[in-house]
């Protein structure tokens, strides 16, 4: 198959292929995401000096990066097999208020809406299960409908995307759940560990074990095929409808998990705070070299694409550019990293 009889140099010769789109996509190759964030990075230190580089700042910037870093994970899943899940910013909110809810119930607030409770470690751990299988049902419906339904996965996460939020809307009457266990803010939301905030303990933990599961195990090298050829795949034994629902499964149940890290760090559920967590994700997936069309992609690019969204939209906070243009930045950077993986995907094919 990579025989030289099957691709002679001479029948491509380098001139047909050094053209501007070549030379660029070649770049794209070349770690060009870590240079554009580097360039990010230097242009808002330069120009905010007494803002941006502060300790506090990059603190923040490294909290808001770990929410958003653990919902990408689950995305890069499923992005890989070329499926898609527009759902994570409402199951996020929906995991939050179901969380929230059931940690205050359980606690000695007396119904309150406001402040915080004192609930220990008992009914917080409660509280993570909660989240997290809140997030884990919605991936399961999700990977139900794609793989047996055979519904498209655009439709069913958009689908699902309102129902979540509906559904969390319902509960709380559009009201945020303010009432948190303060061992939850003091110690998960705020805490650190030798100087490293917990929550970025958590996101690089689940960065790392995804990136094993991704890259050195059965399920990730079926997660490939399946992205690769999904026809292909299942004649060579992988179980396919499965292992789709078990990608979409994995992609919800860390939409929770970000779920009770957002409630932590913000201690509230921050219904309206989400919009925007579906275009940054897949945003960060795309740009960190994961393609569309499935069959490529890796964990190490989603740390590194996730940091763009969070730096852009941090620099514009702090510049005090208007809230409403930053959706209108995620936008654009989202058609910018769908077509530099179009420009990767048209080398690999002329290779």
């Amino acid at each position: 198959m990579n025989s030289t009889t099957d691709m002679p140099t001479a029948v491509v010769p380098t001139a047909a292929k050094d053209s501007l789109g070549d030379r660029i996509t070649r770049w794209l190759g070349g770690g060009w995401v870590l240079l554009f964030l580097i360039a990010l990075v230097g242009f808002f230190t330069i120009t905010q000096p007494q803002k941006f580089a502060t300790g506090y700042n990059v603190s923040t910037l490294a909290i808001d990066a770990a929410i958003l870093l653990v919902m990408a994970v689950g995305q890069t899943y499923v992005i890989i097999t070329a499926g898609i899940d527009l759902s994570v910013g409402s199951v996020l909110v929906f995991s939050s208020v179901v969380g929230a809810k059931v940690m205050l119930a359980l606690s000695d607030a007396d119904g309150a809406t406001y402040g915080t409770t004192n609930a220990g470690w008992g009914i917080i751990a409660i509280g993570l299960a909660i989240t997290v299988l809140a997030g884990l049902f919605f991936g399961l419906v999700n990977g139900f409908l794609v793989a047996h339904a055979k519904i498209p996965a655009l439709i069913v996460t958009l689908g699902t995307m309102g129902i979540a939020l509906g559904a969390a809307q319902i509960i709380t009457n559009g009201q945020d759940v303010r009432a948190v266990p303060q061992l939850l803010v003091d110690t998960v939301g705020n805490g650190a560990v030798a100087g490293v905030p917990v929550l970025v303990i958590i996101a690089a933990a689940v960065a790392l074990v995804a990136g094993i599961v991704l890259h050195r195990t059965r399920f990730g090298t079926w997660t490939f095929a399946v992205g690769s050829s999904s026809e292909a795949s299942r004649r060579s034994g992988v179980p396919l409808k499965a292992q789709i629902i078990k990608v979409y499964a994995i992609s919800g149940s860390l939409a929770g998990l970000a779920a009770f890290m957002s409630v932590a760090r913000f201690s509230t559920t921050t219904i309206g705070g989400h919009t925007a967590d579906n275009l940054a994700t897949i945003s960060a997936v795309v740009l960190g070299g994961t393609s569309l069309f499935g069959g490529i992609g890796s964990i190490l690019g989603t740390v590194i694409g996730v940091f763009i969204p969070i730096v852009l939209l941090n620099g514009f906070v702090i510049t005090g550019i208007p809230p409403f243009w930053q959706t209108v930045a995620m936008g654009a950077v989202l058609i910018l990293a769908v077509y530099i993986d179009q420009l990767k995907r048209r080398a690999r094919n002329l290779s």
